[in-house]
């Protein structure tokens, strides 16, 4: 499985971005998604997941602000950031687990000023 993510970039505290993360197979083979950021000199943390019933869990630090959604027919899911904060400044990666491995795809910088 190839994930391709993208979308990231520069935005003032408060502003939105989209990130989207294509899939190299249909999305109704995986059982779980979802996206990870990774700030310099931290552990990898889990910002948005959804399992294949449409459930999703947030950590309290995004819960509210963040929204994660998939798009089946464009085997794509994407990431809807809002209210920035300066502290969302990280590399985010999506990923997916597809018959019981986790695959992971290369990041995607987004950094919040303030």
């Amino acid at each position: 499985v190839q994930l391709q993510a993208s979308g990231g970039g520069l935005v003032q505290a408060g502003g939105s971005l989209r990130l989207s993360c294509v899939a190299s197979v249909t999305l109704f083979s995986i059982r779980r998604m979802g996206w990870y950021r990774q700030a310099p000199g931290t552990q990898r943390e889990l910002v948005a997941v959804m399992n294949s019933d449409g459930s999703t869990i947030y950590p309290i630090s995004v819960k509210g602000r963040f929204s994660i959604s998939r798009d089946n027919a464009k085997n794509t899911m994407y990431l809807q950031m809002n209210s920035l904060k300066p502290e969302d400044t990280a590399v985010y990666y999506c990923n997916s687990e597809f018959l019981g491995v986790n695959y992971w795809g290369k990041g995607t910088q987004v950094t919040v000023s303030s």
